[in-house]
């Protein structure tokens, strides 16, 4: 069985692109496999609290106190969803050209040293080593303006999808997928488009997943 951890960052719990992103994701790959398991983590309607300076502390200490362990108990949970996802569906607005604050407070919570990564100076200029391997990450995004991609107008604004890159190498990701829709502001027949094309590649990204990941039915396996 196959675990999907899926994390809604958008504010908006109602009239949000990318929760109807991920709903759409998420019924295709049950209409393939629906006996897998998917896990919700709501960040934007129940954002994980900002972290502190005792929390830094708690984070590193070798021996912990009872505090310090209540402290990083909520960082413990996020990273076991981490840790037993194999795929990890995201559903992000850009604000401000950035991530939400309530997505970066779950990347605060849940990268973290001896947990998610190791940190060795022996290892030179990388001392960095993700602990979790083989995940994928599928980044569903919508922004107000249009033209990321480079060569575009807006080339080099787009914030959030190296930043969500980069921070999720940490936590085991090394296939990444992003689905954006455009145009979001204008509202007029581009944003259309784009809005078309954002869900009809939805489909035939599950369908590839399925293919790569050497995954079977679980309606042909449950009718054998």
């Amino acid at each position: 069985m196959t675990r999907l951890l899926r994390i809604d960052a958008s504010a908006r719990t109602t009239r949000s692109l990318t929760r109807e992103l991920a709903d759409s994701f998420v019924q295709s790959w049950r209409e393939r496999r629906p006996l897998d398991e998917v896990v919700l983590r709501d960040v934007g309607a129940n954002p994980p609290p900002i972290i502190t300076e005792d929390w830094i502390a708690a984070a590193f200490a070798k021996e912990r106190s009872t505090d310090q362990q209540q402290l990083l108990m909520l960082s413990d949970g996020l990273i076991d969803e981490v840790a037993s996802a194999d795929i990890i569906v995201m559903a992000s607005p850009m604000y401000n050209y950035g991530m939400p604050a309530a997505l970066k407070a779950w990347f605060d919570q849940v990268v973290r040293i001896d947990k998610t990564f190791t940190f060795d100076l022996t290892r030179g200029d990388d001392p960095l080593e993700p602990i979790f391997a083989g995940k994928t990450l599928i980044l569903l995004t919508s922004w107000g303006e249009f033209g990321f991609a480079p060569g575009e107008p807006n080339e080099g604004h787009d914030c959030l999808t190296p930043h969500v890159r980069t921070a999720s190498r940490y936590l085991g990701v090394e296939a990444f997928y992003q689905i954006g829709i455009e145009y979001q502001e204008f509202g007029d027949k581009r944003f259309e488009a784009s809005h078309k094309a954002a869900f009809a590649t939805l489909d035939p990204l599950v369908e590839t997943l399925v293919g790569e990941l050497g995954l079977h039915s679980d309606l042909r396996k449950s009718a054998a």
